[in-house]
Formats: structure tokens, sequence, C-alpha cells
């Protein structure tokens, strides 16, 4: 291979990655302003939250004095959970283009040999439960929980998975 025509790749290469991490950037931007909204069937409770799913907003319409405290706590609780929903799906549907276009791209063991493929070897995070504080089925899911051992890569001597920063090993 010519140096003129590696040095065109190479070029091409860098354009590509730029437009890319633009493509990301603008996703981030759009994410961020993301809101959701969420309201019971009476229009009595209303949540709102912002793109990491965090209540921005509750509304009370003047109704809300008919209802128990018991009965608007679950209504609040239902509802944020309801927009946090929503939310995610939002986010899920901004990045799936750049997903889809990652996994156009080959993986790091197709470009480095013995590379294991990091998505592949990173673990699952398990469900978040919904459950309230002290819930049976909040002790459940932790009895149920199990971790995966992950195999540890070979990194030459060049530092490892365990590394010490400052003093701290992490």
């Amino acid at each position: 291979m010519t140096s003129g025509r590696m040095e065109g790749e190479i070029a091409g290469l860098l354009d590509d990655f730029r437009s890319r991490m633009r493509g990301i950037a603008e996703a981030q931007r759009e994410r961020v302003k993301l809101t959701a909204t969420a309201t019971t069937r009476d229009k009595v409770v209303s949540v709102t939250v912002n793109a990491n799913g965090v209540v921005i907003e509750t509304r009370f319409s003047d109704r809300a004095d008919e209802l128990s405290y018991d009965q608007l706590a679950k209504a609040v609780t239902r509802m944020a959970q309801q927009a946090a929903d929503e939310v995610f799906a939002k986010s899920k549907a901004l990045a799936a283009p750049l997903l889809d276009e990652r996994a156009r791209l080959p993986k790091l063991s197709d470009v480095i040999e013995g590379m294991p493929d990091i998505e592949t070897e990173i673990p699952l995070e398990p469900p978040v439960s919904l459950a309230p504080p002290g819930s049976p089925e909040r002790d459940r899911d932790d009895e149920a929980m199990t971790f995966t051992d992950v195999e540890t890569y070979d990194h030459g001597g060049r530092g490892g998975p365990t590394e010490t920063v400052a003093g701290q090993a992490w």
C-alpha cells in the first residue's frame, strides 16, 4: 500500500470518526431535553420526569382531597414509574440509529487478534425492583440475584483489571 493511499484511508477514518462523534453529541443534546408525563385516568395526579427519570413536577387536581393519603401516594408512585418508562423508551428510540450504526462496525476482536469483545464480556445488570422498601418482593429479588464471574484479560504486564490509583485499588 502506498503512503498516499494509507494517508487517504486514515483521513477517511478520521472524518468518519468525527462524524460519528458529532452524531453522538447531537443525540446527547436531544436526550437531555426529554421529558415524559403520566396522568391518572381521572386526571387527579400528574407526574413529569426528566431524561433520567427523575421527578421534576407533580400536580394534583382540585379533586385530590377526595383521595386518601395512601391512594395519593400510590398514584404518584405509579405515575412516576409510568413517566420514567416512557422517557426511557424515548431515549432508546433516540439512540437506536446510533446503536444500529455501531452494530455494523467491526468488533474490536476483528481488528485486534485475541482481544475480547467488550459487549459480550460485560455482565448485564439485573432488573431494578419497583417494590417499596421492606416489601416481600424486594427480599425475593435479593435472594434470586446472582452475579457472574468475569474472566480477566492478560494485558501482558501493562496493568490489568485491578490497578492502583492514588493508593486505592480499582
